[in-house]
């Protein structure tokens, strides 16, 4: 399957690289219709799309999901976090970043994302998703289904465990 690259006929900046003639699947729709090759296709296009027109926050939320597709956390993160700072009031920017939160189980920080995008929310659709996400969340909240949070320092329980096994090995030295 050859897909052949042609200039863009649009008349915006942001999509003024070559892209292919058939239109990509939207990965994060199907992403078991595309292929890893088609993936990386189409992240290509999106980081050039994304230099070319760097205060876009649409094509730095679709690279931000397209990185999630490819599971390139680290990636996918930063792109969401650049899609909101360029564009504060950007809905789904603000709710995907939310969602990359809630997939990692970060649960308290994704409920405090998507709280700001319920916010954000212009109509009663994107209100709707922002809530059952929101929903969803706190639901797993409940259940303890959150990565637990290390804010304790472990030197207190190492020493106790580190005296316990010098303790018993003087025992058995003794005990011989």
């Amino acid at each position: 399957m050859e897909v052949t690259l042609q200039p863009a006929v649009t008349t915006q900046d942001a999509f003024a690289v070559p892209r292919p003639i058939r239109p990509l699947p939207v990965p994060w729709r199907d992403p078991h219709t595309v292929t890893p090759a088609e993936l990386k296709e189409y992240i290509g296009f999106l980081e050039r799309a994304c230099q070319d027109n760097p205060h876009s926050a649409d094509l730095r939320t679709c690279l931000g999901v397209a990185y999630a597709m490819n599971y390139e956390v680290y990636k996918s993160m930063d792109a969401l976090e650049e899609a909101v700072k360029v564009d504060e009031l950007h809905f789904f920017a603000q709710m995907k970043y939310a969602e990359l939160f809630y997939r990692l189980r970060a649960l308290e920080r994704a409920e405090l994302e998507t709280a700001r995008a319920v916010e954000l929310a212009g109509n009663g659709w994107e209100l709707s998703l922002a809530r059952r996400q929101l929903q969803d969340i706190r639901q797993k909240r409940r259940d303890g289904t959150q990565r637990p949070e290390w804010n304790k320092p472990l030197k207190s329980p190492v020493y106790f465990l580190l005296a316990l096994i010098v303790v018993l090995s003087v025992v058995m030295v003794i005990q011989r």
